[in-house]
């Protein structure tokens, strides 16, 4: 069976085009492009997704934007049994915030945010990161 990577000429996107991509984009669009990000390393073999996290993403315009990036890279990581990027390390916010912010969005981003999510002040739900 062949794979999107299989493919002539086709290239995953990489985390770091995603922060690219989502310079001067509203906050609908950038969730679009989370979603084709996470489509996309669905599809890649366990053994290259790491490489789509490697490089550090410029910055987005936006510090929240920045540091939810950090966080899914090491979210990623993570469930696929590697550490974080070591640039994630240096992205957190001094204010917590939430992407989806009405009071159940934010009970339940309190209650089941990743680990990388809540140790950098971003409050999303897991199961929002599904389906982006």
């Amino acid at each position: 069976m062949e794979t999107q990577s299989d493919r002539e000429g086709y290239q995953p996107m990489i985390l770091a085009r995603l922060g690219a991509l989502m310079t001067r984009a509203d906050d609908s669009r950038r969730w679009r492009l989370v979603a084709e990000f996470l489509e996309e390393y669905r599809w890649e073999p366990a053994a290259r997704r790491q490489d789509l996290l490697i490089a550090e993403p410029a910055t987005t315009g936006d510090e929240r934007w920045d540091v939810f990036l950090a966080a899914l890279a090491e979210h990623l990581a993570a469930r696929d049994g590697h550490g974080a990027p070591l640039w994630t390390r240096q992205r957190t916010l001094r204010r917590w915030w939430f992407p989806f912010n009405t009071r159940s969005a934010r009970a339940d981003a309190l209650v089941r945010a990743p680990a990388s999510f809540r140790r950098r002040g971003v409050y999303v739900a897991a199961q929002e990161l599904e389906v982006a």
